[in-house]
Parts: C-alpha cells; sequence; structure tokens
C-alpha cells in the first residue's frame, strides 16, 4: 500500500429531485437521511425517495446521523472492476449500517484518512462488525462519503 497515489477517479453520482439533499448536506460535510414527518412513523429510509414505503406518506425530512455505523459486508474486487481503479488494487468497498437504523445501509471506501487513496487499509484489518465513521473527500466538485475504522 502507498500514500502517495492520487485518489482513484471516483464514479461521480447523478443526484435526482428524491436524492439532490443527501449530496448537498454531504458537501457541507454532513451526512444526513431522508426520513418520514408522519407521527405515527418516522422511519428513516434510504435511499431517498418521494413516498415513505412504510406508512406512504409523502412527507420527509433529512435528519442529521451521527455517521457511525459498521460493516455489514465488504468486498475485495480481484481484479478491480474498471481500469482506473487497478493501480490502487486491492481496494474495498463496503456497506455499512448506520447506527442509528441498522436496516439503512451505505456503500462506499473504508480508507486511512479522507483524502487518502483507496488502497490506504491493509484488507486484514476489515471485519464484519467493526465499527466505522463516516468522513467526507471532494473532488470535481462532487463530495462523498467515506468509512474510517473506530479504534477498538
Amino acid at each position: 500500500m502507498t500514500a502517495t497515489q492520487p485518489p482513484a477517479p471516483l464514479l461521480n453520482p447523478v443526484p435526482d429531485d428524491d436524492g439532490a439533499p443527501f449530496w448537498t448536506y454531504a458537501a457541507q460535510g454532513e451526512l444526513r437521511v431522508q426520513a418520514c414527518v408522519n407521527p405515527d412513523c418516522g422511519r428513516l429510509r434510504f435511499p431517498p425517495r418521494p413516498c415513505c414505503p412504510h406508512c406512504h406518506c409523502f412527507d420527509s425530512e433529512w435528519r442529521r446521523m451521527s455517521g457511525r455505523g459498521r460493516i455489514w459486508s465488504y468486498v475485495l474486487p480481484h481484479p478491480p472492476l474498471l481500469p482506473a481503479y487497478a493501480a490502487q488494487a486491492p481496494y474495498n468497498a463496503v456497506v455499512v449500517e448506520l447506527a442509528e437504523d441498522p436496516l439503512i445501509r451505505l456503500v462506499g471506501n473504508v480508507v486511512a484518512a479522507a483524502d487518502a487513496p483507496l488502497d490506504s487499509v491493509d484488507p486484514a484489518r476489515l471485519r464484519i462488525g467493526a465499527r466505522v465513521q463516516v468522513a467526507f473527500t471532494g473532488t470535481d466538485g462532487v463530495t462523498v462519503p467515506r468509512w474510517l475504522l473506530e479504534r477498538s
């Protein structure tokens, strides 16, 4: 692993009307998730959508999350799925369940620091259930969440 490699090109998200606030908050360094405002429901939902899948309410708000979670699953792509990422292999792709609601899961990478290369964490350190904390990095005008391992 090397810390001198530049970050891999990002697969830039294409925000839609429902998901655009997620990316706006990410650019401000906040992890927010859409939530139903029906007092009889109040459930979080991700990915964002116009209607609550639980109570079918169309009203929502964006609630700030702690940014803490656990690794629910991960993979080390061999070979890398996209040629542009080959120089940073082996890197990880993780699914993180949020502390506020384990059914809310986000995809990203575990890195040593927000702006570190994708291969900055030894794959042997990854474990299902490992605690992580969100960090944000921006490239080409897009800010994405990444994950840092918490010390246990």
